[in-house]
This record gives C-alpha cells, sequence and structure tokens, in this order.
C-alpha cells in the first residue's frame, strides 16, 4: 500500500478519534476502513455505563459500511493515544469481512506503528466457510 494512501487513512482514523464517545475509559479510538472502490468509511468508539453494550471504533466503521451495502474491504487504519491493537472481537469481525486485508495500526501523532493482514492479527480464524458457507 502506498505511504500516501496509508496516511491518508491514518489521518482520517485521527479524525474520527475527536467524536468517540468514552465517558468511562477516556481511551479514544478511531478508525477509517478503505472498501475496494477506494471509499474510506470511519468510525469511533462509543462506551456505554453498562459496559457490554460498548463497541469498538472498527466496529463502528465495519457496520457502518456494511449497513450502507459495501462488504469488500482492502485496509483498516486503528488509531489511538499509544498505537493499540485491535480486541478480539474486532478481529473475529475483521475476519468476517476481510481476512486478507491490511490493518494499520498509529498513535495519535500519525505515526504509523504496525502493519499486517487480519489474517496475521487472527490465525486460525473461524470464517463463513466453517459453516458450510
Amino acid at each position: 500500500m502506498e505511504k500516501t494512501l496509508q496516511q491518508k487513512l491514518i489521518d482520517a482514523a485521527n479524525e474520527a478519534r475527536k467524536h468517540a464517545y468514552v465517558p468511562y475509559s477516556g481511551y479514544k479510538v478511531g478508525a477509517a476502513l478503505l472498501t475496494r472502490s477506494g471509499e474510506i468509511v470511519t468510525g469511533c468508539n462509543i462506551e456505554n455505563s453498562s459496559y457490554t453494550p460498548t463497541v469498538c471504533a472498527e466496529r463502528v466503521a465495519i457496520f457502518k459500511a456494511v449497513s450502507e451495502g459495501v462488504v469488500d474491504f482492502v485496509a483498516l487504519a486503528v488509531v489511538t493515544d499509544n498505537g493499540g491493537s485491535p480486541c478480539g472481537v474486532c478481529r473475529q469481525v475483521m475476519g468476517e469481512f476481510m481476512l486478507e486485508g491490511t490493518v494499520l495500526i498509529a498513535d495519535k501523532d500519525g505515526n504509523l506503528l504496525e502493519e499486517m493482514s487480519v489474517n496475521e492479527l487472527l490465525p486460525r480464524a473461524f470464517t463463513p466457510k466453517h459453516l458450510g458457507h
């Protein structure tokens, strides 16, 4: 992936962080998802006092795109203060839609810290093929 496109995704994810609703943890996360058609779909984490309904930025971006009829993704940038990695639930959702896709992990200053495939993040992923689909 071109460095300019990587930075565009990281910048979009960093901008999405500004909308995070995190009154409990204070840990803002932004995500920017690149579709096969070149569209960028963003998301931020949204907490809830009951914790279980809390949703991560990565899933917000993916579900937002899917709800708009887009299911073909190339890359996802995730930006946190310190370059935190996607949680297991987000990895599973990424595995559903973009197992061969690229994940960019960056910090709030826009520094790319890691680049890997979803398959590397979630080895031996449980996917639709395991259900016979």
